[in-house]
């Protein structure tokens, strides 16, 4: 039986994900090619969970895989030194914000006049309803 140490981590489940949804325009050994990689396996071994993603690939396959490098790159971290570590190395140099997240940040600006509100348990249950939580 192979080793699969890494299929339970969010990073493979997301790439394995994704590689699905961009099937009908490109494949498999495209997104490897696009990303750098000699070898097309090299995305299976990520997918399945068989190896980890290098970092230093995290720009390039998330340009592949056409999603945001900061929420691909949040997700290789853990995979890469665990959710301990990386929760550390965010609280020491800030948490990597994707671009729909900045747009998030510029709508409650908009919506505030730029007034910095505090999420007060009001505002904080109003976005818990718009993602129906």
């Amino acid at each position: 039986m192979t080793k699969k140490p890494h299929q339970a981590t969010q990073l493979a489940q997301f790439v394995e994900r994704r590689i699905l949804e961009l099937k009908p325009k490109k494949t498999q050994g495209e997104i490897a090619a696009q990303a750098g990689f000699n070898n097309a396996n090299m995305i299976t071994m990520i997918k399945q969970g068989k190896s980890k993603a290098a970092l230093d690939r995290i720009p390039a396959l998330a340009r592949a895989l056409e999603v945001d490098p900061a929420y691909l790159m949040r997700l290789a971290l853990e995979q890469a030194i665990g959710r301990t570590a990386a929760a550390a190395v965010i609280e020491i140099f800030g948490e990597p914000i994707t671009e729909n997240e900045t747009s998030w940040v510029k709508a409650i600006r908009t919506a505030s006049d730029n007034s910095d509100p505090r999420l007060t348990s009001r505002s904080q249950a109003a976005i818990n309803a718009v993602f129906g939580k």
